[in-house]
């Protein structure tokens, strides 16, 4: 980690036009919460459709593609990002720093927006809040780190993002089951259907196969990072 390139990270995502899209979305789920409890639609249940279906499915890739590719991608973009690279920090520590401003940003609006939604509509029933935003957590800890690595590889990572995380896992899921098996989404949620005693949470994924993949796929994507962020910083020198 290093504090200067998190400070100055973290101040970029945090400007007028991205803090307004981090805070959109939480804010529509925890609104969509509130109306439901109001009007006594609060049962497990919806609880765990609306958790799942706009907390886990909607609110995390949409949030983690925004946060992973935002702190590093516009600065690449640029060209800022030769200001980091001449000095002498390790480009692991770049990544790294980069991947853990992600991970915060997740964290804030996503796992604590799905903390409260689920307290809202749920409370604590059969663990069903605290299963789902430690599902949260995990899922964007994974997708953040796909999404720094997709910024540093490619510069249209937005796009792609965007492709992966409604075609292949919200279109495809729903149809293919090797898209499911495939998909960080399902992964998440297998986590919270570990941790929950309701039957309204399932998954297609088993738990045993879903944490050595969220493992596997957070480190191969920092590895990606860093390895294209060497070569990136070797071509631009030559």
């Amino acid at each position: 980690m290093n504090a200067t390139i998190a400070m100055i990270t973290f101040r970029s995502m945090l400007g007028r036009r991205r803090a307004l899209l981090l805070l959109l979305l939480p804010a529509a789920l925890v609104m969509l919460s509130a109306a439901l409890r109001l009007i006594g639609e609060n049962d497990l249940e919806v609880a765990a459709n609306v958790l799942q279906r706009f907390g886990v499915a909607t609110l995390l890739p949409l949030l983690a593609l925004i946060a992973g590719t935002g702190v590093i991608g516009p600065e690449i973009d640029d060209g800022q990002i030769m200001y980091v690279l001449t000095k002498p920090i390790p480009r692991q520590v770049v990544v790294l720093t980069k991947l853990a401003v992600a991970i915060v940003l997740v964290t804030l609006f996503a796992a604590v927006p799905t903390l409260l939604a689920g307290l809202i509509l749920a409370g604590t029933t059969e663990m069903m809040t605290p299963a789902f935003t430690v599902g949260v957590l995990a899922g964007g800890i994974a997708y953040s780190a796909v999404f720094v690595a997709l910024a540093v590889v490619s510069r249209n990572a937005v796009t792609i993002g965007l492709l992966y995380a409604l075609v292949w896992e919200s279109l495809l899921g729903n149809f293919a089951p090797g898209a499911k098996s495939a998909s960080i989404q399902q992964w998440a949620v297998s986590v919270a259907d570990a941790l929950t005693g309701t039957s309204y949470v399932t998954s297609t994924v088993a738990l045993g196969v879903a944490l050595p993949l969220l493992a596997l796929t957070t480190l191969a994507a920092a590895m990606l990072a860093v390895v294209r962020l060497r070569s990136l910083s070797v071509a631009s020198a030559e």
